[in-house]
Order: C-alpha cells, then sequence, then structure tokens
C-alpha cells in the first residue's frame, strides 16, 4: 500500500516562495512519473507541473520560469518549488505520483497568495 503526504502550503505574500512536498511511503520500487495539479475554487483542475521517468519536465504557461518541478530519490519525495507567486496562483495544490503501474494522489494542500 502506498500513501501520499503532502506539506508545505500556506499563506503568503504576492512576490513570494513556497516549496510544496509530496512524500510517498509504503511498497515502492520506485516514482515513475509525477505531476503537481491545482483546483481554484469554481475551477477545474488543472496541471501544473510534470516530469517523466526520463526526467523530461513540463510546465503551464502560467507558471512557466516560476515553478520548478523536482525528486528526491532517496527519500521517495516530490517537490513543487513556486517562485515569484500570484494571487492567481491560489488553488488547493494536488501531487499525483504513478508508482509501478499505479496512480496515487495526495490528500490537497491549500496555497493562498495575498497581501
Amino acid at each position: 500500500q502506498v500513501q501520499l503526504v503532502e506539506s508545505g502550503g500556506g499563506l503568503v505574500q504576492p512576490g513570494g516562495s513556497l516549496r510544496l512536498s509530496c512524500a510517498a511511503s509504503g511498497s515502492i520500487f520506485s516514482i515513475n512519473a509525477m505531476d503537481w495539479y491545482r483546483q481554484a475554487p469554481g475551477k477545474q483542475r488543472e496541471l501544473v507541473a510534470a516530469k517523466t521517468s526520463v526526467g523530461s519536465t513540463n510546465y503551464a504557461d502560467s507558471v512557466k520560469g516560476r515553478f520548478t518541478i523536482s525528486k528526491d530519490n532517496a527519500k521517495n519525495t516530490v517537490y513543487l518549488q513556486m517562485n515569484s507567486l500570484k494571487p492567481e496562483d491560489t488553488a488547493v495544490y494536488y501531487c499525483n505520483l504513478r508508482i509501478g503501474g499505479t496512480y496515487y494522489w495526495g490528500q490537497g494542500t491549500q496555497v493562498t497568495v495575498s497581501s
């Protein structure tokens, strides 16, 4: 059984930074692919950042140059570094990891960007 625990969300002023973490525990051989999604109130969940098993990355146009997805294999943890945050980045952020052939979701962490 695999569990994902997200952390790192919170309230930050515009222009600030946060680093989200998604820690996987349980029967893990390797994290094959990883994505971060977000969902703002009244909006559909959208893909923010993705990293494949071969290391290629993709970012939503709205976050390119500001967000970075990364992984620490030793800790089975995936990160989303978010810089130069804007009020429109306010949302619940979810990690989605492919471990083996199965996709797992984190519980979500709230990010609020406001002065």
